[in-house]
């Protein structure tokens, strides 16, 4: 039995490690890319805007518009996602208190709560069980949520907003930004595609694929290449802060719940990515895009990215010698 548990514990890390350690590669390779004068400090930008205005809008709405949301809806579940993601936040402003820099602070909170669930959560979800609606719900009871709130978030605490704003104006501002925001666009243009079940042809299907596949390598890209280590020394308490949250403060919380609600399979190990997952460069580029350094973000999506093959495999294994996965 030990021998197999160690086999069980090599296979999941090589397991989780495949799905994680590409993405911090490429965020390497953008780095060295900037350094050795082959990606520009401007082309990086405008690839980030790219990314932010274009490829993941389409990304999240390709990934929604097909799936058969009446059929696999389970109100409980994401109700359940919904929650933990709005405690998530609340627990994430609150240990955000310390950091000074009002920007950071910010940053911080997203960094913590805002998981790579679209990029990751499917990709694990497969690997285990194949074809699972479980990865859709937990992004319809997480993602526009994220999205959300980082931009109010992130607005509020802007450092680009002046000082003598009022908070109607700022809270004007979000609201403003929420409407027009190009991710929640697309995430929402994905849920009426597929609740109307409207047809996707397969020519528009391949070119939307195409287009949205572009999101994750140039979004890595460009955040490589956009990092400034200068920038983040000294700022070591919020780097590991927000990492520990998003890795294992909230998974810890939240999965006993899950178990004890009876979430079993397919079901626990989407809240798996959705808890315990790196964080998302998604909140690199909005954090750039919305007035923000984006020093921070990079920090902790770089940790995070990092540690998560080794956090992803304990949650995964703990769940698994357990038998509720």
């Amino acid at each position: 039995m030990v021998i197999r548990g160690r086999k069980c514990v090599v296979k999941d890390l090589i397991f989780s490690m495949n799905a994680t350690m590409p993405v911090f590669f490429v965020m390497v390779i953008g780095y060295v890319f900037r350094r050795y004068g082959i990606l520009s400090e401007d082309f990086a930008a405008k690839l980030n805007r790219f990314v932010f205005k274009v490829a993941l809008p389409v990304n999240l709405f390709h990934q929604l518009c097909t799936v058969d949301i009446a059929k696999a809806w389970d109100t409980s579940y994401v109700l359940f996602c919904a929650v933990a993601t709005l405690i998530s936040i609340g627990i994430g402003l609150l240990c955000s208190l310390p950091v000074k820099d009002q920007g950071e602070r910010g940053e911080f909170i997203q960094g913590a709560y805002r998981s790579s669930s679209s990029l990751l959560g499917m990709v694990y979800i497969e690997n285990i069980y194949g074809n699972s609606p479980m990865g859709p719900l937990m992004m319809i009871g997480s993602v526009p949520l994220y999205n959300i709130m980082a931009v109010i978030i992130l607005t509020l605490t802007s450092e680009a907003r002046k000082a003598d704003e009022t908070l109607s104006k700022k809270l004007k501002d979000s609201l403003v930004g929420i409407a027009k925001n190009p991710i929640i666009l697309g995430i929402l243009a994905g849920m009426v595609w597929a609740l109307l079940r409207i047809p996707m042809p397969t020519m528009a299907d391949k070119t939307i694929g195409y287009i949205g596949g572009t999101a994750s390598s140039l979004g890595l890209l460009s955040l490589g290449a956009m990092v400034d280590l200068k920038a983040i020394r000294g700022k070591l308490f919020p780097i590991f802060g927000a990492t520990f949250l998003k890795l294992v403060g909230f998974a810890a919380i939240f999965l006993p719940m899950a178990v004890a609600l009876g979430y079993r399979r397919d079901r626990l190990v989407a809240l798996v990515i959705m808890l315990g997952s790196a964080s998302t460069m998604a909140g690199f580029v909005m954090a750039r895009n919305m007035g923000h350094k984006g020093n921070l973000s990079s920090a902790v999506i770089m940790l995070s990215t990092l540690l998560s093959s080794v956090t992803l495999t304990f949650w995964i294994y703990i769940l698994r010698i357990k038998g509720f996965i």
